[in-house]
């Protein structure tokens, strides 16, 4: 159990880049190459995913170990869009809620479906909690530290 911990701590910033590039290629796959165009929904999802890929990104070359600072607040925001986004598709809230999402589709809209649950906000939702799991490592990490010195 303690390798399993020690390496999470140790890779904790480079799983979360890798993420956070996976999901911003996959919303680029997504949009550009199978042709699905996003809502409006998923233009906000893309804002703090895209600035988390970068800010992670500049983390890993300045060697900042307190990025968790920066991109923590971006997750929580990206993921509870990605929750509402989610909950708009799958259950009756978009009944109850009129998600006025006119920007290019409705946000409520299943353009892809696979498993019987997983849509593009369940995964860009997967993809924010991996990044933010990730930065509550590190700001534990950190503190366990700060505590031993």
């Amino acid at each position: 159990m303690k390798t399993i911990r020690n390496f999470f701590q140790e890779y904790a910033l480079k799983i979360a880049f890798v993420q956070a590039w996976m999901a911003v290629l996959g919303s680029l796959y997504f949009s550009e190459i199978a042709g699905l165009r996003p809502c409006l929904l998923c233009w906000y999802q893309r804002i703090p995913m895209y600035s988390s890929a970068v800010i992670l990104a500049v983390a890993i070359l300045r060697n900042d170990r307190k990025v968790y600072y920066y991109v923590l607040p971006l997750t929580i925001i990206g993921a509870a869009i990605a929750f509402y986004q989610y909950l708009l598709q799958m259950t009756p809230l978009a009944t109850l809620v009129p998600a006025v999402c006119n920007a290019y589709e409705s946000c409520s809209k299943i353009d892809f479906i696979t498993l019987g649950f997983v849509t593009i906000p369940f995964l860009s939702l997967a993809a924010f909690l991996v990044v933010l799991i990730m930065m509550v490592i590190m700001l534990k990490s950190e503190a366990k530290n700060v505590k031993r010195n």
